[in-house]
């Protein structure tokens, strides 16, 4: 089997890129990148999930103060 040379890695990441375009090549190495490391956690057995749960935080409600004259005029 042939070794694999900086060439032909420079021809591979060229033709990704013709095919998927700027735009999409961050979001296939991000969702490529999750997938590997759901598979190393699950293959070394983590079982904590919020290791690398991504979590969005709800904002609570602001309580505004109201006040009393600006309610009269």
């Amino acid at each position: 089997m042939p070794n694999v040379g900086p060439w032909e890695i420079i021809l591979l990441l060229l033709l990704a890129l013709l095919l998927f375009g700027a735009k999409r090549l961050p979001e296939i190495g991000r969702s490529m990148g999750k997938g590997m490391r759901e598979f190393k956690d699950s293959v070394s057995g983590i079982t904590s999930p919020e290791s690398h749960v991504e979590t969005h935080a709800i904002p609570e409600a602001v309580a505004v103060p109201v006040n009393d004259t600006d309610a009269k005029a």
